[in-house]
């Protein structure tokens, strides 16, 4: 059982730790995109290079960040995180000392292996460790000092691009991650899932990666393949994807738990996180390149460009956990990416000769407006509808749903909108495709917020449906979690909120196109008198 204090020198540790794990990442998505046109012209690399440069991190984080999060509830969530703190560590190096395109996709591969084991296991060691009373608090002090990381990367990022070399942006990982390993190896106790069985699937594994592979190739190579061999390879893609969707289903010993997926709340969710991370992602790859391709903006003021966004999230993002904790997810999670859609439609019109006051920083301010309702309620709805046992797989499957939705969206859009080659380079073919993949992204957003209001329901705090449905989570899988959601359920639409959700204080530590989905979790009050 949990018994760890927030304000306990242990606990301390525990934040110290997943807050520089989690950091590295912060810091390393915020500089990539700011980076793409210095390493383009340092490495003469083609866009598919570029997209591959962002894409080959997150083809690797989102088809393993499952196994991270199951191999953490299993095996011990200290030890997969130290294992992800290093691999990724020394895959930062051979980051920074790459010598061409291809040398920096395969280090970036290697580091989204790293990040899919240290991802999930930063916010899953906090949910195990700490006693439930005191979760809340643990989660806002690592969202708040995440949000501070957020707010200092496009000033870090920005500046080693500018004046030193895009390769600090890799190697900056170097010292921080010696410092969290140690941390984590001295002072953070191992937490597991007792219950859980030892094996692995390592078909679903490959099986999830080959899909997101497949699919990827053939969006980004869509050019030298032609329409007939991508739509072909896309199908390759498709099918492998349904054969992972398939075994998961059949095997003894799946990375998620299929009855996961019987809760329409936690479905729903993912669903939206898809849409609004496909935007996200796409949003901030192309918004930079247009910066500093058309409007001519140095590394440094590109990356301070999305400032805004993370200043919103750091102050007002707990406003927005609050707002939903008092009259439910639904309604921030349909507004929040309707919100965004509409500072998106607004950077849209960003081009030669805007200003940053009057063209970029009115869209880009309603666009964090809208993050700030969607975050918090989209995360604490995720972990709510997951018992305490599989807080890693949720966390895993939330962040695979975020980070595929920002692969697949940065693979499609430049094809999509008519970009290749070296257009990225070229002020008159960038600026006119960006137009229209913004207001692409738009239209993804407001789908997001559809969804949301379609599917999402309300929790409800009726004592006996809730504490019934809570107490068959904690027993196990199976059935019994199929039991806990349908109760959960049924609990939702049978009518208005008794009792508020007590929401913990939210930040956003999401940075770039390897952006996590929020950091809030949200308690019922009766949760901490569970024993």
């Amino acid at each position: 059982m949990s018994v760890i204090a927030s304000g306990s020198t242990t606990g301390r540790f525990i934040i110290a730790a997943a807050v520089l794990g989690s950091g590295m990442a912060l810091l390393d998505g915020t500089v990539v995109n700011v980076a793409l046109v210095r390493i383009g012209e340092d490495l003469d690399a083609s866009l598919a290079d570029l997209q591959w440069i962002t894409n080959g991190y997150l083809l690797a984080l989102a088809s393993l960040i499952l196994l991270g999060g199951s191999l953490g509830d299993r095996f011990g969530r200290r030890r997969v995180f130290l294992v992800g703190v290093a691999w990724f560590t020394l895959a930062s190096a051979a980051c920074g000392l790459a010598q061409s395109p291809g040398q920096l996709v395969a280090a970036r591969v290697l580091q989204g292996v790293g990040g899919a084991l240290l991802t999930p296991g930063s916010l899953a060691m906090i949910q195990a460790s700490f006693r439930p009373e005191d979760r809340g608090k643990a989660i806002g002090t690592w969202s708040g000092l995440g949000g501070i990381a957020s707010a200092i990367g496009p000033f870090v990022g920005g500046w080693l691009v500018e004046y030193a070399s895009w390769r600090w942006a890799f190697l900056v990982n170097v010292p921080l991650g010696v410092a969290t390993v140690w941390i984590a190896w001295l002072h953070v106790p191992e937490t597991r899932d007792e219950r859980a069985d030892h094996h692995f699937d390592v078909a679903g594994a490959v099986l999830a990666t080959l899909a997101l592979g497949v699919a990827t190739f053939a969006l980004i190579q869509y050019e030298s393949l032609g329409p007939g061999l991508t739509a072909a390879v896309s199908a390759v893609g498709l099918a492998i994807g349904a054969a992972f969707v398939i075994g998961e289903r059949r095997t003894r010993h799946p990375m998620v738990p299929p009855s996961l997926f019987r809760s329409r709340q936690f479905s729903a969710a993912n669903a939206m996180t898809l849409l609004v991370y496909a935007a996200l992602g796409a949003v901030f790859f192309f918004l930079t390149l247009q910066l500093q391709t058309v409007l001519g903006y140095g590394p440094l003021l590109a990356g301070m460009a999305s400032l805004p966004v993370t200043i919103l999230m750091l102050f007002l993002a707990a406003r927005g956990g609050e707002l939903a904790s008092r009259i439910g997810p639904r309604l921030p999670m349909a507004v929040g990416p309707i919100v965004c859609g509409i500072g998106t439609v607004l950077l849209a019109w960003v081009g030669a000769g805007s200003t940053y006051v009057a063209g970029v920083l009115p869209g880009i301010t309603i666009f964090g407006l809208g993050l700030v309702l969607l975050v918090a309620p989209l995360t604490a709805t995720v972990l709510a509808a997951a018992p305490d046992r599989y807080a890693g797989v949720a966390s895993g499957v939330n962040n695979a749903v975020a980070r595929a939705g920002s692969l697949l969206a940065v693979a499609a859009l430049p094809a999509v909108v008519g970009l290749s080659g070296t257009d990225y380079a070229r002020p008159e073919a960038f600026s006119a495709a960006y137009r229209v993949a913004m207001l692409l992204c738009a239209g993804l957003l407001v789908a997001g917020g559809v969804v949301s209001w379609l599917l999402i329901r309300n929790p409800d705090d009726s004592a006996v449906a809730a504490e019934a449905a809570a107490r068959a989570e904690e027993a196990g899988g199976g059935e019994e979690l199929a039991a806990a959601g349908a109760a959960r359920e049924a609990a939702s639409v049978a009518g208005p909120a008794t009792r508020p959700m007590r929401s913990a204080p939210a930040g956003w530590s999401c940075a770039g196109s390897q952006g996590c989905p929020g950091t809030s979790h949200g308690y019922h009050d009766h949760a901490t008198s569970r024993p």
